[in-house]
Protein backbone atom coordinates (compact mmCIF):
# COMPACT_ATOMS: atom_id res chain seq x y z
CA UNK A 1 0.00 0.00 0.00
CA UNK A 2 2.87 2.37 0.82
CA UNK A 3 4.21 1.96 -2.72
CA UNK A 4 0.84 2.25 -4.43
CA UNK A 5 2.01 5.31 -6.32
CA UNK A 6 4.30 3.12 -8.46
CA UNK A 7 3.00 2.02 -11.88
CA UNK A 8 2.00 -1.56 -12.53
CA UNK A 9 4.49 -3.80 -14.27
CA UNK A 10 4.67 -3.98 -17.19
CA UNK A 11 3.49 -0.35 -17.44
CA UNK A 12 0.41 0.34 -19.55
CA UNK A 13 1.31 3.02 -22.07
CA UNK A 14 -1.51 5.23 -23.31
CA UNK A 15 -2.28 6.74 -26.70
CA UNK A 16 0.27 9.61 -26.40
CA UNK A 17 3.14 7.17 -25.83
CA UNK A 18 1.88 4.99 -28.70
CA UNK A 19 1.62 8.03 -30.99
CA UNK A 20 5.20 9.03 -30.18
CA UNK A 21 6.53 5.50 -30.63
CA UNK A 22 4.88 5.17 -34.04
CA UNK A 23 6.25 8.52 -35.19
CA UNK A 24 9.76 7.64 -34.06
CA UNK A 25 9.64 4.18 -35.64
CA UNK A 26 8.33 5.63 -38.90
CA UNK A 27 10.97 8.37 -38.98
CA UNK A 28 13.81 5.92 -38.41
CA UNK A 29 12.46 3.38 -40.89
CA UNK A 30 11.95 6.03 -43.57
CA UNK A 31 15.42 7.48 -43.19
CA UNK A 32 17.11 4.06 -43.19
CA UNK A 33 15.53 2.89 -46.47
CA UNK A 34 16.05 6.31 -48.07
CA UNK A 35 19.73 6.59 -47.19
CA UNK A 36 20.78 2.98 -47.64
CA UNK A 37 18.56 1.77 -50.51
CA UNK A 38 17.41 4.98 -52.18
CA UNK A 39 13.76 3.92 -51.79
CA UNK A 40 10.84 6.22 -50.93
CA UNK A 41 10.54 6.99 -47.23
CA UNK A 42 7.00 5.61 -47.38
CA UNK A 43 8.44 2.13 -47.85
CA UNK A 44 10.37 2.58 -44.61
CA UNK A 45 7.24 3.75 -42.78
CA UNK A 46 5.40 0.62 -43.92
CA UNK A 47 8.26 -1.72 -43.03
CA UNK A 48 8.46 -0.11 -39.58
CA UNK A 49 4.76 -0.89 -39.16
CA UNK A 50 5.28 -4.49 -40.24
CA UNK A 51 8.06 -4.89 -37.66
CA UNK A 52 5.90 -3.41 -34.91
CA UNK A 53 2.80 -5.36 -35.91
CA UNK A 54 1.46 -8.75 -34.83
CA UNK A 55 3.17 -10.45 -37.76
CA UNK A 56 6.66 -9.79 -36.28
CA UNK A 57 7.22 -8.21 -32.85
CA UNK A 58 3.64 -7.95 -31.60
CA UNK A 59 4.20 -4.44 -30.19
CA UNK A 60 0.96 -3.44 -31.91
CA UNK A 61 -1.97 -5.76 -31.27
CA UNK A 62 -4.15 -7.01 -34.16
CA UNK A 63 -6.84 -4.48 -33.22
CA UNK A 64 -4.48 -1.49 -33.21
CA UNK A 65 -5.82 -0.21 -36.54
CA UNK A 66 -9.40 -0.14 -35.24
CA UNK A 67 -8.36 1.54 -32.00
CA UNK A 68 -6.48 4.21 -33.94
CA UNK A 69 -9.23 4.63 -36.54
CA UNK A 70 -9.60 8.32 -35.75
CA UNK A 71 -5.94 8.88 -36.70
CA UNK A 72 -6.44 6.91 -39.91
CA UNK A 73 -9.51 8.95 -40.84
CA UNK A 74 -7.79 12.26 -40.11
CA UNK A 75 -4.75 11.25 -42.16
CA UNK A 76 -6.84 10.09 -45.12
CA UNK A 77 -9.03 13.17 -44.75
CA UNK A 78 -6.09 15.55 -45.11
CA UNK A 79 -4.70 13.59 -48.06
CA UNK A 80 -7.99 13.19 -49.92
CA UNK A 81 -8.84 16.85 -49.37
CA UNK A 82 -5.53 17.86 -50.96
CA UNK A 83 -6.15 15.45 -53.83
CA UNK A 84 -9.64 16.84 -54.42
CA UNK A 85 -8.25 20.38 -54.28
CA UNK A 86 -6.04 19.52 -57.27
CA UNK A 87 -9.04 18.67 -59.47
CA UNK A 88 -9.49 21.60 -61.81
CA UNK A 89 -12.86 21.47 -63.61
CA UNK A 90 -11.69 24.02 -66.19
CA UNK A 91 -8.81 21.73 -67.17
CA UNK A 92 -11.26 18.87 -67.68
CA UNK A 93 -13.58 21.07 -69.72
CA UNK A 94 -10.71 22.15 -71.97
CA UNK A 95 -9.52 18.55 -72.43
CA UNK A 96 -12.63 16.35 -72.42
CA UNK A 97 -10.62 13.33 -73.60
CA UNK A 98 -8.60 13.57 -70.42
CA UNK A 99 -11.70 13.04 -68.29
CA UNK A 100 -12.83 10.26 -70.64
CA UNK A 101 -9.44 8.56 -70.21
CA UNK A 102 -9.71 8.84 -66.41
CA UNK A 103 -13.15 7.24 -66.41
CA UNK A 104 -12.06 4.55 -68.89
CA UNK A 105 -9.01 3.73 -66.73
CA UNK A 106 -11.25 3.17 -63.72
CA UNK A 107 -13.92 1.17 -65.56
CA UNK A 108 -11.51 -1.05 -67.47
CA UNK A 109 -9.48 -1.70 -64.33
CA UNK A 110 -12.65 -2.81 -62.54
CA UNK A 111 -13.68 -5.04 -65.47
CA UNK A 112 -10.28 -6.75 -65.74
CA UNK A 113 -9.98 -7.46 -62.01
CA UNK A 114 -13.59 -8.70 -61.87
CA UNK A 115 -13.01 -11.07 -64.80
CA UNK A 116 -9.73 -12.35 -63.32
CA UNK A 117 -11.31 -13.17 -59.95
CA UNK A 118 -14.30 -14.86 -61.62
CA UNK A 119 -11.81 -17.06 -63.48
CA UNK A 120 -10.40 -18.11 -60.09
CA UNK A 121 -13.82 -19.21 -58.90
CA UNK A 122 -14.81 -16.25 -56.75
CA UNK A 123 -18.50 -15.53 -56.30
CA UNK A 124 -19.64 -12.61 -58.52
CA UNK A 125 -20.48 -10.28 -55.60
CA UNK A 126 -17.18 -10.96 -53.87
CA UNK A 127 -15.25 -10.49 -57.14
CA UNK A 128 -17.09 -7.23 -57.88
CA UNK A 129 -16.44 -5.84 -54.39
CA UNK A 130 -12.74 -6.70 -54.59
CA UNK A 131 -12.59 -5.17 -58.08
CA UNK A 132 -14.23 -1.96 -56.85
CA UNK A 133 -11.64 -1.60 -54.09
CA UNK A 134 -8.83 -2.48 -56.50
CA UNK A 135 -9.85 0.32 -58.84
CA UNK A 136 -8.55 2.95 -56.41
CA UNK A 137 -4.93 4.06 -56.45
CA UNK A 138 -3.57 5.05 -53.05
CA UNK A 139 -3.89 8.85 -52.81
CA UNK A 140 -1.47 8.91 -49.87
CA UNK A 141 1.33 7.15 -51.74
CA UNK A 142 1.19 9.15 -54.97
CA UNK A 143 0.93 12.48 -53.15
CA UNK A 144 3.75 11.78 -50.74
CA UNK A 145 6.08 10.34 -53.38
CA UNK A 146 5.37 13.37 -55.59
CA UNK A 147 6.08 15.70 -52.64
CA UNK A 148 9.25 13.84 -51.70
CA UNK A 149 10.61 14.03 -55.26
CA UNK A 150 9.26 17.57 -55.73
CA UNK A 151 7.89 16.23 -59.01
CA UNK A 152 6.11 18.43 -61.54
CA UNK A 153 5.02 17.79 -65.11
CA UNK A 154 2.52 16.03 -67.34
CA UNK A 155 2.80 12.55 -65.82
CA UNK A 156 2.68 13.91 -62.25
CA UNK A 157 -0.41 16.05 -62.82
CA UNK A 158 -2.25 13.29 -64.66
CA UNK A 159 -1.27 10.77 -61.98
CA UNK A 160 -2.90 12.95 -59.33
CA UNK A 161 -5.96 13.62 -61.48
CA UNK A 162 -6.47 9.95 -62.33
CA UNK A 163 -6.01 8.98 -58.69
CA UNK A 164 -8.73 11.42 -57.64
CA UNK A 165 -11.11 10.11 -60.30
CA UNK A 166 -10.50 6.42 -59.64
CA UNK A 167 -10.92 6.93 -55.88
CA UNK A 168 -14.34 8.48 -56.53
CA UNK A 169 -15.27 5.71 -58.98
CA UNK A 170 -14.13 3.05 -56.50
CA UNK A 171 -16.33 4.47 -53.75
CA UNK A 172 -19.27 4.86 -56.12
CA UNK A 173 -18.91 1.26 -57.29
CA UNK A 174 -18.57 -0.03 -53.73
CA UNK A 175 -21.62 1.96 -52.63
CA UNK A 176 -23.69 0.76 -55.60
CA UNK A 177 -22.82 -2.83 -54.66
CA UNK A 178 -24.23 -2.33 -51.16
CA UNK A 179 -27.85 -3.17 -52.16
CA UNK A 180 -26.75 -6.58 -53.47
CA UNK A 181 -24.69 -7.15 -50.34
CA UNK A 182 -27.63 -6.24 -48.12
CA UNK A 183 -30.07 -8.42 -50.06
CA UNK A 184 -27.68 -11.39 -50.06
CA UNK A 185 -27.67 -11.19 -46.26
CA UNK A 186 -31.48 -11.03 -46.01
CA UNK A 187 -31.75 -7.30 -45.29
CA UNK A 188 -34.98 -5.54 -46.28
CA UNK A 189 -35.17 -3.96 -49.71
CA UNK A 190 -35.82 -0.59 -48.08
CA UNK A 191 -32.50 -0.65 -46.25
CA UNK A 192 -30.78 -2.02 -49.36
CA UNK A 193 -31.90 0.98 -51.44
CA UNK A 194 -31.80 3.77 -48.88
CA UNK A 195 -28.41 2.98 -47.31
CA UNK A 196 -26.28 3.69 -50.43
CA UNK A 197 -28.40 6.72 -51.29
CA UNK A 198 -27.89 8.08 -47.79
CA UNK A 199 -24.11 7.55 -47.97
CA UNK A 200 -23.64 9.19 -51.38
CA UNK A 201 -26.10 12.07 -51.03
CA UNK A 202 -25.24 12.73 -47.39
CA UNK A 203 -21.48 12.70 -47.99
CA UNK A 204 -21.75 14.99 -51.03
CA UNK A 205 -24.04 17.39 -49.13
CA UNK A 206 -21.72 17.49 -46.13
CA UNK A 207 -18.75 18.20 -48.40
CA UNK A 208 -20.74 20.94 -50.17
CA UNK A 209 -21.71 22.67 -46.91
CA UNK A 210 -18.13 22.38 -45.60
CA UNK A 211 -16.74 23.91 -48.82
CA UNK A 212 -19.08 26.93 -48.59
CA UNK A 213 -18.13 27.36 -44.95
CA UNK A 214 -14.42 27.15 -45.78
CA UNK A 215 -14.66 29.74 -48.55
CA UNK A 216 -16.72 32.15 -46.44
CA UNK A 217 -14.35 31.90 -43.48
CA UNK A 218 -11.28 32.15 -45.74
CA UNK A 219 -12.61 35.43 -47.10
CA UNK A 220 -13.25 36.63 -43.56
CA UNK A 221 -9.79 35.77 -42.13
CA UNK A 222 -8.17 37.05 -45.34
CA UNK A 223 -4.97 35.84 -46.97
CA UNK A 224 -2.87 35.18 -43.90
CA UNK A 225 -1.02 31.88 -44.26
CA UNK A 226 -1.02 31.06 -40.53
CA UNK A 227 -4.75 31.68 -40.15
CA UNK A 228 -5.70 29.82 -43.31
CA UNK A 229 -3.60 26.82 -42.24
CA UNK A 230 -5.52 26.61 -38.95
CA UNK A 231 -8.78 27.10 -40.83
CA UNK A 232 -8.05 24.32 -43.33
CA UNK A 233 -7.04 21.82 -40.66
CA UNK A 234 -10.04 22.76 -38.51
CA UNK A 235 -12.51 22.30 -41.38
CA UNK A 236 -10.96 18.99 -42.43
CA UNK A 237 -11.02 17.65 -38.86
CA UNK A 238 -14.59 18.89 -38.39
CA UNK A 239 -15.71 17.30 -41.67
CA UNK A 240 -14.05 13.98 -40.74
CA UNK A 241 -15.73 14.03 -37.33
CA UNK A 242 -19.12 14.90 -38.80
CA UNK A 243 -18.86 12.17 -41.46
CA UNK A 244 -17.97 9.55 -38.84
CA UNK A 245 -20.76 10.70 -36.50
CA UNK A 246 -23.34 10.59 -39.30
CA UNK A 247 -22.12 7.23 -40.67
CA UNK A 248 -21.12 8.84 -43.96
CA UNK A 249 -18.07 8.31 -46.16
CA UNK A 250 -15.03 10.28 -45.00
CA UNK A 251 -13.40 9.93 -48.43
CA UNK A 252 -16.41 11.13 -50.46
CA UNK A 253 -16.99 14.01 -48.02
CA UNK A 254 -13.39 15.23 -48.11
CA UNK A 255 -12.82 14.83 -51.83
CA UNK A 256 -16.05 16.78 -52.42
CA UNK A 257 -14.85 19.45 -50.00
CA UNK A 258 -11.50 19.72 -51.79
CA UNK A 259 -12.98 19.81 -55.31
CA UNK A 260 -15.64 22.39 -54.55
CA UNK A 261 -13.34 24.56 -52.44
CA UNK A 262 -11.05 24.94 -55.44
CA UNK A 263 -13.63 25.26 -58.20
CA UNK A 264 -16.10 27.50 -56.32
CA UNK A 265 -13.34 29.89 -55.23
CA UNK A 266 -14.30 32.53 -57.79
CA UNK A 267 -12.85 35.38 -55.71
CA UNK A 268 -9.57 33.52 -55.05
CA UNK A 269 -9.79 33.84 -51.28
CA UNK A 270 -7.84 30.61 -50.62
CA UNK A 271 -4.06 30.59 -50.59
CA UNK A 272 -2.14 27.71 -52.26
CA UNK A 273 -2.62 24.59 -50.16
CA UNK A 274 0.23 23.69 -47.79
CA UNK A 275 -0.27 21.31 -44.87
CA UNK A 276 3.47 21.27 -44.20
CA UNK A 277 5.09 19.47 -41.30
CA UNK A 278 1.85 19.22 -39.29
CA UNK A 279 0.24 17.08 -41.98
CA UNK A 280 3.40 14.99 -42.29
CA UNK A 281 2.90 13.70 -38.73
CA UNK A 282 -0.41 12.14 -39.66
CA UNK A 283 0.93 10.72 -42.92
CA UNK A 284 3.73 8.87 -41.09
CA UNK A 285 1.21 7.45 -38.60
CA UNK A 286 -1.05 6.34 -41.46
CA UNK A 287 1.64 4.28 -43.16
CA UNK A 288 3.04 2.79 -39.96
CA UNK A 289 -0.42 1.66 -38.86
CA UNK A 290 -1.25 0.37 -42.33
CA UNK A 291 1.99 -1.62 -42.35
CA UNK A 292 1.09 -3.07 -38.94
CA UNK A 293 -2.30 -4.16 -40.28
CA UNK A 294 -0.91 -6.11 -43.23
CA UNK A 295 -1.47 -9.85 -43.09
CA UNK A 296 0.92 -12.09 -44.96
CA UNK A 297 -0.40 -15.36 -43.50
CA UNK A 298 -3.21 -15.73 -46.04
CA UNK A 299 -0.96 -14.95 -49.00
CA UNK A 300 0.23 -18.52 -49.76
CA UNK A 301 -3.35 -19.83 -49.91
CA UNK A 302 -4.53 -17.16 -52.35
CA UNK A 303 -1.24 -16.42 -54.13
CA UNK A 304 -2.60 -17.23 -57.59
CA UNK A 305 -5.67 -15.05 -57.18
CA UNK A 306 -3.60 -12.21 -55.73
CA UNK A 307 -1.16 -12.34 -58.64
CA UNK A 308 -4.08 -12.32 -61.08
CA UNK A 309 -5.60 -9.38 -59.18
CA UNK A 310 -2.40 -7.32 -59.44
CA UNK A 311 -1.72 -8.18 -63.10
CA UNK A 312 -5.33 -7.57 -64.17
CA UNK A 313 -5.36 -4.26 -62.32
CA UNK A 314 -2.18 -3.13 -64.09
CA UNK A 315 -3.39 -4.33 -67.50
CA UNK A 316 -6.79 -2.65 -67.15
CA UNK A 317 -5.28 0.72 -66.29
CA UNK A 318 -2.62 0.39 -68.99
CA UNK A 319 -4.98 -0.53 -71.81
CA UNK A 320 -7.21 2.46 -71.16
CA UNK A 321 -4.32 4.90 -70.89
CA UNK A 322 -2.59 3.66 -74.04
CA UNK A 323 -5.85 3.54 -76.04
CA UNK A 324 -6.97 7.06 -75.11
CA UNK A 325 -3.58 8.58 -74.41
CA UNK A 326 -3.00 10.32 -77.71
CA UNK A 327 -6.52 11.78 -77.73
CA UNK A 328 -5.94 13.30 -74.29
CA UNK A 329 -2.43 14.54 -75.09
CA UNK A 330 -0.38 11.70 -73.58
CA UNK A 331 2.32 9.95 -75.61
CA UNK A 332 2.49 6.10 -75.46
CA UNK A 333 5.72 6.17 -73.43
CA UNK A 334 4.17 8.58 -70.93
CA UNK A 335 1.04 6.41 -70.79
CA UNK A 336 3.18 3.44 -69.78
CA UNK A 337 4.90 5.47 -67.05
CA UNK A 338 1.53 6.77 -65.87
CA UNK A 339 0.26 3.19 -65.57
CA UNK A 340 3.30 2.32 -63.45
CA UNK A 341 2.77 5.40 -61.27
CA UNK A 342 -0.84 4.34 -60.56
CA UNK A 343 0.14 0.95 -59.11
CA UNK A 344 0.00 1.70 -55.34
CA UNK A 345 -2.73 0.43 -53.05
CA UNK A 346 -2.57 1.33 -49.39
CA UNK A 347 -4.54 2.62 -46.42
CA UNK A 348 -7.61 3.56 -48.46
CA UNK A 349 -8.09 -0.06 -49.55
CA UNK A 350 -7.62 -1.24 -45.95
CA UNK A 351 -10.30 1.20 -44.76
CA UNK A 352 -12.69 0.01 -47.49
CA UNK A 353 -12.22 -3.60 -46.37
CA UNK A 354 -12.69 -2.67 -42.70
CA UNK A 355 -15.89 -0.76 -43.46
CA UNK A 356 -17.30 -3.71 -45.40
CA UNK A 357 -16.28 -6.18 -42.69
CA UNK A 358 -17.94 -4.00 -40.04
CA UNK A 359 -21.31 -4.58 -41.75
CA UNK A 360 -20.86 -8.26 -42.66
CA UNK A 361 -17.90 -9.91 -40.90
CA UNK A 362 -18.03 -13.24 -42.77
CA UNK A 363 -18.10 -11.55 -46.17
CA UNK A 364 -15.43 -9.10 -45.02
CA UNK A 365 -13.16 -11.98 -44.02
CA UNK A 366 -13.34 -13.50 -47.50
CA UNK A 367 -12.77 -10.09 -49.06
CA UNK A 368 -9.78 -9.38 -46.82
CA UNK A 369 -8.03 -12.60 -47.80
CA UNK A 370 -7.43 -11.48 -51.37
CA UNK A 371 -7.53 -7.66 -51.13
CA UNK A 372 -5.30 -7.26 -48.07
CA UNK A 373 -2.87 -9.81 -49.48
CA UNK A 374 -2.63 -7.69 -52.64
CA UNK A 375 -2.21 -4.58 -50.50
CA UNK A 376 0.58 -6.33 -48.57
CA UNK A 377 2.56 -6.59 -51.81
CA UNK A 378 1.59 -3.26 -53.37
CA UNK A 379 2.22 -1.41 -50.12
CA UNK A 380 5.89 -2.35 -50.57
CA UNK A 381 6.18 -2.30 -54.37
CA UNK A 382 3.77 0.56 -55.16
CA UNK A 383 5.81 3.51 -53.83
CA UNK A 384 8.90 2.19 -55.63
CA UNK A 385 6.93 1.92 -58.89
CA UNK A 386 5.67 5.49 -58.54
CA UNK A 387 9.17 6.77 -57.78
CA UNK A 388 10.62 4.98 -60.83
CA UNK A 389 7.85 6.32 -63.09
CA UNK A 390 8.28 9.94 -62.04
CA UNK A 391 12.06 9.75 -62.35
CA UNK A 392 11.92 8.07 -65.77
CA UNK A 393 9.48 10.76 -66.88
CA UNK A 394 12.14 13.35 -65.97
CA UNK A 395 9.74 15.14 -63.61
CA UNK A 396 11.58 14.55 -60.30
CA UNK A 397 13.72 17.39 -59.00
CA UNK A 398 17.35 16.11 -59.14
CA UNK A 399 18.09 17.86 -55.85
CA UNK A 400 15.35 15.79 -54.15
CA UNK A 401 17.49 12.66 -54.40
CA UNK A 402 19.78 13.89 -51.67
CA UNK A 403 17.08 15.39 -49.46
Amino acid sequence: MELGFLPSLPPAFGQPALFGALLLAGLLGGEVVRRTLGLPRITGYVLAGVLLGPQVSGFLAPGALLEARVLIDLSLGLIVFELGHRLDFQWLRRNRWLFAAAIAESVLCFACVFAALLAFGFQPLLAATAAAIGTATSPAVVLLVAHELRAAGQVTERMLLFTAVNCVVAYLALTLLLPFLHLEHATSWRAAVLHPLYILAGSALLGFVASLTLLWLAGWVRKREDRQFILLVALVVLAVGAARSLNLSVVVTLITLGMLARNFDYEHVLLPLRFGYGGQLFFVILFVLTGASLEFGALPAVAGAVLAFIVARFVGKGLALVALGRLSGVRPASAGLLTLALMPMSGLAVVMVLDTAAMYPAFGGELAAVVLSAVALLEILGPVATQIALRRAGEADPAAGSA
